[in-house]
């Protein structure tokens, strides 16, 4: 019990400290309702329930040849760290320290942590599990200040560069990928330049950069800045060649651009900056599909046009979250609402998807038709890749919902049941408490109460999708004009209690690619699912809308199963003038879709059009 109070707080003393050296920031954020009950499986199911010394194990036995377990404790650490930063649980602070600990008794005296063997140091996902352990233990360092955790990091990072850079192992040939896995080490090692000033981080972070635009390497800002699609960056090259393997792996790739991000916040280099917005630009337009992921085998794919096709390995949960985060390292940056809008929809569908209710387990993958399923097993552990990576989303969520920027301006990103305090300049503290049952509801109530009146600026997302908006103040109506997908901000001297009432268009929409339909509501995506025994859930179907493709769903508020359920009027299958093909057809949200985790619950997105070639006014 001492040491749990030790550790608290040390971990509260380093956070006081931290909010002292920025003059405003988010305090004491609290998500209630539907996405705070997913934040906390999240947090109980998985990340508390992990079994550390199992994937702890691996770095005392350093038997490893060719396998990824060394990434598994790392991103565990760094979902459970930002997890802390939200809840504040001393249990959980606990059971970070402990693997923290026992990872520490793993390195050797030359500074080597990992679970390869000596003689394959650097082969396959050696670097990339170093990685891992490096951003896991800086994790740790930043909501404790403990020095262990730091110098171990200094150790590791010392030892990586008597084995890679100038005269050693090229970064770009090394491991798997055209290098990028071991590339995307360049995320922590900025890191570490931060946390310690030393410039020699610095020259081995511009080092890896440098030998990415090589003839050997991904050429990872050249070809965004070129405007090349993410899909077509790569010619393939002979297998014997073991680090020329796919370079069209999403997760890998954007983990990468990711790294390349922080180094932008230390140098300024604009191309930086543009390679990473060209090449998200182009995921979004070429990758991303309705529920916000990506990838097919783990790759990208030009998926965008070809998602109504089912596809191997389908939007990777990996995937998913390195998306969401490196969409949100944009919007830090940028300030750019789109970011945020393609977190929104990547949260409440892919993400709300791959985690098992109870957040026991998360998918591997998550396709857009078929049945929900737990992830394999890897590298002979309990664990995958995925169940290691998807709490990490969840984490995030709490951190993204409220932000303040640099000019004092409250930015109101996420919609949901919360209550947070916002300290700005140390001198005045605002509580913000939205109250609201979106994305179910087109409605957000806030209150504003700050601790003395001043005038403040208030920035609320009005996303890309929503086309009538309205803002009321105090319950009158702003006249200001709301573009969507950009932020509203509203500056004035605001006082304890103040009213704001946003809302949103929820209409239902139907959208249509290569002769399929599926419907969409606000950031939600709608699935057919065989539970509702309504009919063959693969059959043709023509879904009654207007000329502007809207939907009229109707709310089912007694669905056994899902958040959220609606009817819609349908023709189903191929119409011979039987009455019975002229009836409802029930969705539900994405996120409930196939549920149950087994193969006899089976859910569709994408659904076939049936083709009518006559033009009947009295037809959809």
């Amino acid at each position: 019990m001492n040491s749990i109070l030790t550790v608290t707080l040390a971990c509260l003393l380093s956070v006081a400290a931290t909010a002292q050296n920025s003059a405003s920031y988010v305090r004491d954020i609290k998500i209630n309702g539907y996405l705070g009950t997913r934040i906390n499986e999240s947090v109980t199911g998985r990340i508390m329930a992990q079994d550390l010394d199992h994937i702890i194990e691996p770095f005392k036995n350093k038997e490893e040849t060719r396998l990824w377990q060394s990434e598994f404790l790392g991103k565990w650490m760094l979902g459970a760290c930002d997890a802390y930063k939200y809840n504040r649980d001393p249990q959980l602070l606990e059971k970070i320290k402990y693997a923290v600990d026992e990872l520490l008794k793993t390195q050797l005296p030359n500074g080597y942590i990992g679970n390869y063997a000596l003689e394959f140091h650097l082969k396959e996902w050696d670097v990339w599990g170093r990685k891992y352990s490096l951003l896991g233990l800086q994790a740790y360092y930043s909501i404790t200040k403990d020095k262990r955790a730091l110098d171990a990091c200094v150790k590791l990072a010392d030892h990586l560069m008597t084995q890679i850079g100038p005269k050693l192992a090229d970064i770009a040939t090394t491991g798997n990928y055209r290098g990028m896995a071991a590339g995307s080490i360049l995320e922590p090692i900025v890191y570490l330049y931060k946390n310690t000033s030393n410039n020699r981080y610095l020259e081995f972070a511009k080092y890896i950069v440098q030998q990415w635009e090589t003839a050997y390497g991904p050429q990872l800002i050249t070809k965004a800045l070129n405007n090349i699609p993410v899909a077509e960056r790569f010619l393939p090259i002979p297998k014997a060649m073991q680090w020329t393997l796919n370079g069209h792996k999403s997760y890998e790739m954007m983990s990468c651009y990711v790294g390349l991000l922080e180094l932008y916040k230390i140098t300024g280099d604009p191309s930086y900056l543009s390679a990473v917005e060209k090449t998200a630009n182009s995921i979004i337009q070429d990758e991303i599909n309705i529920v916000g992921s990506a990838s097919a085998t783990e790759c990208f794919w030009h998926g965008n046009s070809q998602q109504t096709t089912p596809a191997f390995l389908s939007n990777e949960t990996c995937v998913t979250y390195t998306w969401m985060q490196l969409c949100s390292n944009l919007y830090q940056i940028t300030k750019k609402a789109e970011y945020v809008d393609q977190i929104e929809k990547t949260m409440y569908n892919a993400l709300n998807a791959s985690m098992k209710s109870g957040g026991q387990h998360f998918a591997s993958y998550v396709p857009l038709e078929g049945f929900r399923r737990v992830g394999e097993r890897q590298c002979g552990l309990n664990i995958n890749c995925c169940e290691a990576n998807g709490p990490r989303g969840f984490a995030m969520i709490p951190h993204t919902v409220i932000n303040v920027d640099e000019s004092n301006i409250i930015r109101v990103n996420l919609y949901t049941d919360t209550k947070a305090l916002v300290v700005l300049n140390n001198k005045n503290e605002v509580e913000i408490v939205e109250s609201t049952n979106y994305p179910a509801a087109d409605q957000i109530h806030f209150i504003i109460n700050p601790k003395k009146e001043e005038e403040l600026s208030l920035a609320f997302r009005i996303p890309l999708w929503s086309s009538k908006n309205k803002l009321l103040i105090n319950d009158m109506e702003q006249t200001d004009a709301i573009l969507s997908g950009s932020y509203l901000t509203i500056t004035r001297k605001w006082k304890k209690g103040d009213k704001v009432t946003l809302q949103l268009d929820l209409q239902g929409k139907l959208i249509e690619l290569n002769n399929f339909q599926a419907i969409v509501r606000g950031p939600i995506v709608l699935a057919r699912d065989s539970r509702f025994n309504d009919g063959f859930v693969d059959e043709t179907i023509a879904i009654e809308h207007d000329k502007n493709k809207n939907v009229n769903l109707q709310p089912i508020t007694n669905s056994q199963f899902g958040w959220m359920a609606f009817s819609v009027n349908a023709i189903t299958s191929i119409y011979n003038g039987d009455k019975e093909s002229f009836r409802k057809v029930h969705f539900t949200d994405f996120g409930s879709a196939g549920n149950t985790w087994d193969e006899k619950t089976r859910y569709r997105v994408w659904l076939t059009k049936t083709i009518e070639v006559a033009d009947r006014d009295t037809w959809w």
